[in-house]
Formats: C-alpha cells, structure tokens, sequence
C-alpha cells in the first residue's frame, strides 16, 4: 500500500511540475502554475472595466517560471483575445512582459501595435481570465504645466531603468537562445520548435492547444506495423499552425481502439520535453478520434523514408554512411543519458525495439528515431517487479543475446540500454553492407539474411545462442580506416557480455574521432612538398 501511495504521489508530481527532496529528506511536490490558454477568439470584452476572457480551458504552465498572460485586440470592429503562459524572460509580439508579479491581470495599453492592443500579466492561478483595464483620466490643464517638470524628471528616469531593464532582459534572452530552445506541453498534446530550417518561429505554442482537431487531410499510406499504420498528410490551410511554422506536410500515426496502450505509452515518451535532439523523430501532438475509435500520433514527415528502404534502394558512399551512423549513435546515447545537453537531469529512455525500420532518414541524410511504443523510462523509482512486467519485447531478429533468453538482469537499468546497444550494432552493419567504400556491394539484406523473412525467437536462440552466430565482418572492411574503426566497434556493441559492450556515448564519440582524422588527412594531403633543391646553396 505504501508503494502504491508512493508511485501515485511520484507520478503525480511528474505530471505537475517535477518533485525534490528538502533538507530532512522528504518529497515536495513543485507544481507550476495553472493558466487560462486559449487561441486568439472574437470576445464581447468592451475593453474598459472588469470583464473575463471566457476562456473555458486550463492548462499547466510548462516551465516553472511562466507567468499567465491575456491579450486584448482592436481592429476596426473586431474584438478578440487570447490567454497564455508565456516566460517573462522573453519578448511576446516583440514586447517586454511589465509587472507581471500582480496577482491581478491589470490590462494595460501597448502602443505601436497597429491597432489598439492592451496586454497584462500576473502570477496568480488562472488569474487571467478577469481582466482590468486602466484608463488615463483626464487632467485639468493647469495641474499638467504645474506638474511638467516633475513629468520631465519622471520620464527620464523611468527611461533610464526601462532601457536598463529591457537591456538586462535581452542579454538574458541571447544567453537562453545558447542553450536549448524553450519547451511547451501541457497534459493532452505537445508541439516543440524544429531544430533545423523548417521554423522560424522562437515561441512556438502548443500546436493544438484547443480542444479542436486539427484540420488534417490525410494523403497516403506510407508504413504499417504491428500496432499502426502511418500515413503522408496535409494541413488545411488557414489552420492554427499555418505554414510559416514549417509543418504544412505531417505525417500520422493510427492506433485503433485495441492498440490503445501502445498508442498512449508512445504519446507519454513524446510528451516529455526532454526527449526532443535531432537524433529523435519531430513529435508534434497527440489527438483523441474516438469518434472513428482512432487514436493519432502526429509528427514531422520525412519523404526518405526508414532506413531499410533507404538502403535496399540506394548505395551510399563513406560520407553519407558517416552522417548515418553518427547520427544515428548520438540519437540512441541522447535517450540513454540521464543529462540534456545543458546538464539538466532527464529520465534515461530505453528504445527497446532498435532496427532499421525504426530509423527515419532525414533530408540531410541523418537518422532520427522513431516508433517508441515498446520503450521503457528507466526511472529510478522502478520496482524490479516494474521491470519484469516489461516483458520480453522487441523484434526478434534485433534481440540482444539476453532479452532472446529472458535473463536481463533487471537489477541494473544499464542493462536495457545494453540491450539497444547490440541492436544498434546490426544496424550500423546493414549501413557499411550497403558503403562503397568496402569496395563491392551486394543487394541489401538485414542481419542474420540466411534466416526467414520474420524468423521467430526459437529460431534466433539457435543461430545468436547456441551458435553464437553474428553477421560477416568481411576482411574487405579492413581496407577503409573509418570502415575498420566502426565495424571493431560493432564488433565490440554486439559482445555475447551485455557488461563488455560499448555505450551508445562512446560510439558517438568514436565517430566524432573518425570525423577529425578524415580532416586531417585531408590537410594533410592538400599542403604542397617544398622542392629539396631550393635549399641547396652555392659555395663557390
């Protein structure tokens, strides 16, 4: 029973804003503040007074720092507003959040808009949705040219210490913008940034973070899996996101009623802003169809394809077969770590179905991660009972040695992560199966291609287990030196020893390894022999 209360508390506290321990040992539960968060809608708020902003939905503010925000327009004869939590350390529509510690949100006029704009902020919760809005009364002319040189000192020195601020908060934006883009969910769906040229945008909010669906028109048939299918879609234009965000082409992801569990054990992975690294599939919300009995998994579309087909259909030369394999290396360490890059803890992540048909090719030729319906969060608070019950999952042609037998030690959570590790071994070696650099090259085929399409556990167990089978390491991969560096470190990945196998970091860093030695090979090669006669000298 104590267990019981304990992970209800611990998962609670996740939900709401994390947990910490104070000074005695005990948990407190920090939780982050609950706004109104609404979409830009028509109001019948005069702007003047008290009114409300009629939003009906809540949500919880995704960092901890957010302040709640209301925004109310003018243009012409059309009133609107709109609620958020937004972080007063940033701008919002290029303006400065002023006295947001109120516990009131006191509408005040901002010029320069365009239209007559008034915005507020305060801390308090759902304390945007009354709003109060301040007018300048009018003042006899005689008190004014009393008051001017009183007004003048004024206003130069709230000048002063409004330059002075805006100047402090803007070198706290630029040091921000170094480390990781800020990140937004909340309880039903998320949407975070592009890292690459797909957004412009620096305050992305939720996608859909209305109640409504998305306007989504899906296309084709793209992927089918065991739980899934996965189809090429459009967004309507004129929708929430709209194209200048970079996510006109979606692609979806279907459950049906029955796959519901995996459906929301993905949607959970995907939920937690700390997964987000270029090395890992773009999520961009989650949605409910229970009309259809569909459940959707919306995400960024990439038009290569997995990486099985990649290969089956294309040759890639030692460059791309680099960008690959790193890539694909720092994606899997990425989940693995329990750090992001800016130091901040993070759950580590076990994929625990790692193959090539899980890795999406991206338009750079770099891999991302993709389909975690089957992954674990190897959080610490996991009982070993927890972990047994994970049961032995993955695609049998990928299984490590010990998920095939049923003996991963559940003792150690670094043994999940081994267990992705080996997986990722047979899938660098399909990648430098199909690398010109090795010199000939035969038609594609996966690991362990002697075997049946879908070969079985028991039929695994004989050629990994008994036979301690893995694929040819030909002796033509040693004529390449970065061919030769990754296939010793697969090699090493897929070692019968869970405990003797590389970790994902240090393939990663191998590759980087790789990455310097080619450049200066190259550096090497371009500089020009200075001709030995012309240091000859004449002594006569």
């Amino acid at each position: 029973m104590e267990l019981l209360r304990f992970s209800a508390f611990w998962w609670g506290a996740v939900l709401l804003g994390g947990v910490a321990l104070d000074g005695a040992g005990a948990y407190i539960m920090k939780v982050r503040r609950l706004c109104k968060f609404c979409d830009v809608r028509p109001t019948t708020c005069p702007g003047k007074g008290s009114c409300t902003a009629d939003c009906e939905r809540t949500s919880i503010c995704p960092a901890d720092e957010d302040v709640c925000v209301t925004i109310w327009r003018k243009n012409g004869d059309n009133l609107t507003v709109d609620t958020v939590c937004h972080n007063p350390a940033e701008t919002l529509y290029g303006l400065v959040l002023e006295d947001y510690n109120n516990s009131k949100c006191e509408m005040k006029e901002r010029r320069g808009m365009g239209s007559l704009f008034f915005m507020c902020s305060c801390t308090e919760d759902e304390c945007n949705e009354q709003l109060f809005f301040t007018h300048n009364s009018q003042t006899p002319a005689v008190i004014l040219v009393s008051l001017v040189p009183l007004l003048v000192v004024a206003v130069v020195v709230i000048t002063f210490f409004y330059c002075y601020r805006v100047y402090r908060q803007r070198r706290a934006s630029r040091r921000r913008k170094k480390g990781p883009p800020l990140e937004f969910s909340d309880g039903r769906a998320i949407m975070i940034d592009d890292e690459g040229s797909d957004s412009s945008s620096t305050h992305a909010n939720n996608l859909n973070h209305n109640t409504e669906l998305l306007p989504i028109v899906l296309d084709v048939l793209v992927g089918k899996g065991r739980f899934a299918e996965v189809y090429k879609a459009k967004l309507k234009q004129g929708s929430a996101v709209g194209v200048e965000q970079g996510f006109e082409t979606v692609a979806v992801k279907i459950f049906s009623d029955e796959e519901y569990t995996s459906w929301k054990n993905e949607k959970e992975i995907f939920s937690d802003a700390d997964l987000r690294h270029d090395g890992v599939l773009h999520f961009l919300t989650a949605e409910e169809r229970k009309m259809h009995g569909q459940f959707w998994l919306i995400t960024a579309y990439q038009p290569r394809g997995n990486l099985q087909e990649y290969l089956s259909h294309h040759v890639i030369d030692w460059a791309d077969m680099w960008l690959l394999g790193s890539s694909l290396a720092q994606g899997v360490a990425h989940l693995h770590s329990d750090r992001t890059a800016c130091g901040r803890y993070k759950v580590p992540i076990a994929h625990r179905d790692v193959k090539s048909s899980n890795i999406l090719v991206k338009g750079d030729l770099t891999c991302c991660l993709c389909d975690f319906g089957l992954a674990l969060r190897l959080d610490n608070a996991l009982s070993v009972d927890e972990l047994a019950n994970s049961g032995q999952v993955g695609t049998a042609r990928y299984m490590a040695p010990e998920v095939l037998e049923s003996r991963i030690n559940l003792e150690n959570i670094e043994s999940f992560k081994q267990a992705d590790v080996y997986s990722m071994a047979l899938v660098l070696w399909e990648m430098i199966s199909r690398c010109s650099a090795i010199g000939e090259v035969k038609e594609y085929e996966p690991p362990f291609g002697n075997l049946r399409e879908h070969p079985c556990v028991e039929s695994m167990k004989d050629s990994v287990l008994r036979d301690r089978g893995r694929p040819e390491i030909p002796n033509s991969w040693l004529s390449h030196r970065g061919i030769q560096i990754v296939g010793a470190s697969i090699e090493e990945c897929w070692d019968h020893d869970p405990e003797a196998r590389l970790t994902a970091q240090c393939v990663a860093e191998r590759f980087d390894n790789i990455e310097y030695l080619d450049k200066l090979s190259d550096r090497s090669d371009s500089e020009e022999k200075i001709p030995e006669e012309i240091f000859v000298v004449d002594e006569k």
